[in-house]
């Protein structure tokens, strides 16, 4: 398998707006804000944070970004990760959240936060292989509010 992860720049921007889209199509519910993605909020992320953009050979799968909270800029959030329909079912969001909790690391992060949609439970488990533990006493900071609140997941770094 032909895997590079880069760290995307400022040029990015509408390539991971449309891989957000495109990978949470027929896969998040209708009224999640991925939906609607776009490149301006993917430039706000990526001037205060970061992102990852996986390829396979020279085509893009998935993305993830991260961001650091105001009141906190050792505690990184982790938003958006998606991989494209057509990579799905061989584990390519592992290699994200890899790239990201090394990168996170080597940034001396103190805690990983990342939020599940209520319906879409099932990712706990999948985040939890990679040392997230629930935290039902934090509130995400970007949970829509038309929507449950989430399930927020948090991963401490260094004690």
């Amino acid at each position: 398998m032909d895997l590079l992860i880069r760290e995307a720049t400022s040029e990015d921007t509408t390539l991971i707006a449309e891989l957000t889209r495109h990978s949470w199509a027929n896969k998040v519910a209708a009224n999640s804000s991925g939906h609607r993605e776009a490149a301006d909020h993917v430039a706000e992320d990526l001037q205060h944070g970061g992102a990852f953009i996986l390829l396979r050979g020279e085509t893009p799968a998935g993305s993830v970004r991260w961001i650091p909270l105001d009141t906190e800029s050792d505690v990184w959030e982790i938003r958006r990760m998606g991989i494209a329909p057509a990579f799905r079912g061989e584990r390519l969001s592992q290699h994200l959240m890899e790239a990201l909790i090394h990168r996170a690391q080597a940034a001396d992060v103190r805690e990983l936060r990342l939020a599940v949609r209520h319906d879409q439970a099932r990712l706990v488990d999948l985040y939890a292989a990679f040392g997230f533990e629930i935290a039902p006493e934090l509130e995400y900071t970007r949970a829509n509010p038309l929507d449950a609140p989430p399930i927020v997941m948090r991963r401490m770094m260094r004690h």
